[in-house]
């Protein structure tokens, strides 16, 4: 147990995610075999920066490898909140959208509703991708600034590109209160029209950006 280390953020799972050597522990949702489908299907096409998947020990909590780096905790630091950290952030989201898009997910998958986009269901099937839909700074590695990994995939479902760039863009640029935002420890003021800019061109949106 001397190796074991109380891992930061997060709310729903505060206090509950551990470090245990090169593997993370966490509680399990009645989604996890789908997710740990979908996270074993990103690293297998080459996407490495999301965990790998190792099982479900006895007592009940997931096994995940490990992704060494920063990840930002309230107060949030000066680094988290640059341009190049929100850029690359964004960037990350685009090249999970793009694997993504070629998943087919398994016959008895469920995916929580929590946070999914809500016009899923009646977007055309052949715009929808797996979202992650919780890309906030605590759910991010970076190292040097840069996003190299992605955590939490607890609320992962079905839905469009553009919701998942705008939740991501919501929690990161921020698109918040003044009084929020200094909860959260945010060194501003921020210009949250150019800052939103940065989000678009990283995902690489096209010109017409009205959606």
């Amino acid at each position: 147990m001397a190796d074991i280390e109380v891992l930061g953020g997060g709310i729903a799972n505060a206090g509950a995610v551990l470090r245990d050597g090169d593997h993370v522990l966490r509680p399990v949702t009645a989604h996890t075999p789908t997710v740990h489908a979908f996270l074993r299907f990103l690293r297998d096409e080459g996407f490495e920066a999301a965990s790998q998947p190792i099982g479900v020990d006895p007592d009940g909590r997931e096994r995940l490898s490990y992704i060494a780096g920063d990840v930002a905790v309230p107060p949030y630091p000066a680094w988290a909140q640059s341009d190049m950290a929100l850029a690359t952030a964004a960037a990350l989201l685009r090249r999970m959208h793009d694997v993504s898009a070629r998943y087919v997910a398994p016959s008895w998958a469920t995916w929580s509703d929590e946070m999914a986009d809500p016009d899923a269901g009646i977007a055309p099937a052949v715009d929808l991708v797996i979202c992650h839909n919780d890309v906030c700074l605590e759910n991010l590695v970076y190292r040097d600034q840069v996003a190299v990994g992605l955590l939490d995939f607890d609320f992962a479902a079905p839905g469009r590109r553009v919701h998942d760039l705008a939740t991501l863009a919501r929690m990161n640029v921020p698109i918040d209160t003044d009084e929020d935002a200094a909860l959260l420890g945010r060194c501003g003021p921020f210009d949250p029209m150019g800052r939103l800019r940065v989000v678009a061109d990283a995902y690489g949106l096209p010109p017409d950006r009205t959606e």
